[in-house]
């Protein structure tokens, strides 16, 4: 019972433009919708913040939190369809992990997706994938997530900067 698994995935945009783009955030809406196949919630921010200006509220991005079938499917497709049409793809950093064997992946464009029509999107827009895992330690969840066929950077060394691909 101590074989460390994955509990779930969440995918997580930020929006810093929807004060100059109101329709941002259903635009982001949809294109995290197509990628995880299942319907996101609106994240708001939890009190002002007047050097970012920002209102107790306000709209500030959209986050899915991926269990299950769901979750099996996306990490396959972002495996083996999404990862390798990254350009100049070198495996992902192997530095990521939190401490705890949680491992979290920044996606620099979301077009890497086969569900993402080109010509539907307004903007190139990034995102956060986090992996959680039952693994105590980073060696585990690395090994872990090495065994169900994560693409790790071969030299060890940092292949995005902070964890970006």
């Amino acid at each position: 019972m101590q074989i460390p698994h994955i509990e779930k995935v969440v995918l997580n945009i930020g929006l810093g433009e929807e004060k100059q783009n109101p329709r941002a955030l259903e635009s982001a809406t949809r294109d995290i919708s197509l990628i995880s196949a299942q319907k996101p919630v609106t994240t708001r921010a939890r009190r002002s913040i007047a050097g970012f200006k920002l209102r107790q509220g306000e709209a500030i991005g959209t986050s899915v939190t991926l269990r299950g079938h769901r979750m099996y499917d996306f990490i396959d497709r972002l495996f083996n369809a999404a990862l390798p049409r990254i350009r100049d793809f070198r495996g992902v950093p192997r530095r990521a992990f939190d401490g705890r064997g949680n491992y979290s992946l920044g996606i620099r464009e979301q077009v890497i997706f086969p569900e993402i029509d080109y010509g539907q999107i307004d903007r190139i827009r990034g995102f956060q994938v986090s992996f959680i895992t039952t693994a105590s330690t980073d060696r585990e969840a690395m090994r872990l997530l090495e065994l169900m066929g994560m693409p790790f950077a071969r030299d060890g060394s940092q292949a995005g900067v902070n964890g970006n691909v």
